[in-house]
Order: C-alpha cells, then structure tokens, then sequence
C-alpha cells in the first residue's frame, strides 16, 4: 500500500541524524567534538559539566595521545619529533611531559631504538656516512652520547668498504674523462658525509682498477694535498 506522497520508508544512509534536525549546525548538550573545540581554542574544556581543570587536563591529554599515535603511525619517531608536534598542537608542556613520559615507560618512544634502526636503514639504504648521518639525528633531536652509540656500528673500515660499493656502482654507467668522472664520484660520496682523505682514496683506487687511462690519471692525484682543499670537503 501507498504511504504518504514523499514520505520515506525510514532512515536511510543520507538521513539526518537526530541532533542536526533542530538549527542547521547545532550541536547537542555535551557533545564530546565540543571539548575538544574548546581545548584547540584555549578554553576550558566541559564534559558531562565538569568545568574544573581536571576535565580539561584529561580532554589535553587525550587529544596528546591521539596526536602522537597518529604521529607514529608513519613512522617512529624520536621524544623531540613527538614534543615538537604537540607544541605545534597548543599542547601544554606539563601535558606533553606527562604523555611523553607514558610512552617512554611503554616503550612507544626510545630514542636509542630509534637510532640504531635510523643507522642501519640510512647507511645501508642510502650509503650515508657516519658524518651525514649523526647530522640527521641531531636534527631529530637525539642526543650525542645515544647517536655516538648508534654510530659505533658504522666504523671506518664498514665506512670505505660502503663508498667503494657505490663508487664500483656508479662507475659502471659513467662516460667522460677520468679527471671529470673523479670528481663526480668524489663529489657523490662528500654529500652522503663521507671525510675527503677517505672518498679521494676510493675513487683513486677505483679508476686506478678501471683502466689504463683511468690508471695514469690515479697516479697523479695526493690525496692527502687535494683532501685539504675546500672543494672536495663535506
């Protein structure tokens, strides 16, 4: 049987909900979404109304925890990375503190974890130097005595077996004179933090193994005088 001409059978996905059939945009008496309004405005926060400063301490907080677990749900991410973004919120710093401090207790936030995984993945993937990569944890807040432990990982003798892979690697699609191919490739391991002693060496070696042009041209680089010149440091 026909109903009532334009009448709905019931509610369906694009009907309103109950709250909004009153004043386009109003929202109910203690609506959650308020408090959090009121935490992003500087004000205090009211649930359920509570008006004291223990609601809007817990409603910070819980606006803290979502923000960092959003934040390390792309990757993991240092204590100064996780304070940084909270400070970017309007989070308080006593907030921020205590959530932090959760965290840490977790396990959620260890900088010392952060790091060595930061190494590994750096210096394996991308061929960076133990200088290039201490400047990226510094940048993300860890501090030195965690970095350089990290960092005791990649020792010289893992750093020129590293920049000898990718010179070899770089070598086998080069063209060009051997002076210009030099300094592309020396150029190439001072910007991933490589020290000059060190990347001239390599490649030295390397065009040294190459070919007899490549060969003269490597008896002639000192590497200890072209190391003190400007062009070719970090």
């Amino acid at each position: 049987m026909v109903g009532r001409r334009g009448a709905r059978p019931g509610r369906g996905w694009d009907a309103a909900p109950p709250r909004a059939r009153g004043r386009r945009g109003a929202r109910s008496a203690g609506d959650p979404a308020d408090a959090t309004l009121e935490i992003r405005r500087g004000g205090r926060a009211t649930v359920d109304g509570d008006t004291g400063d223990g609601a809007r301490h817990r409603d910070e907080a819980e606006l803290a925890r979502e923000i960092c677990l959003r934040q390390l749900a792309v990757r993991p991410r240092t204590r100064a990375e996780l304070a940084a973004a909270l400070t970017r919120r309007g989070i308080s710093l006593e907030v921020a503190a205590e959530v932090l401090d959760r965290y840490g207790e977790v396990g959620m936030i260890d900088d010392a974890a952060f790091a060595r995984a930061w190494v590994s993945s750096r210096h394996h993937g991308r061929g960076l130097a133990r200088r290039a990569l201490a400047r990226e944890l510094r940048q993300r807040g860890v501090d030195e005595a965690t970095a350089e432990a990290a960092l005791s990982e990649v020792d010289e003798a893992t750093e020129a077996a590293t920049a000898r892979r990718l010179v070899d690697r770089k070598l086998t699609s080069m063209t060009g004179a051997p002076e210009t191919v030099f300094r592309r490739l020396v150029g190439m391991l001072a910007r991933k933090g490589y020290p000059p002693a060190l990347a001239i060496g390599v490649v030295k070696a390397a065009l040294a193994e190459r070919d007899a042009e490549g060969a003269e041209f490597a008896e002639q680089i000192d590497v200890e005088a072209l190391a003190d010149v400007e062009h070719y440091g970090p």
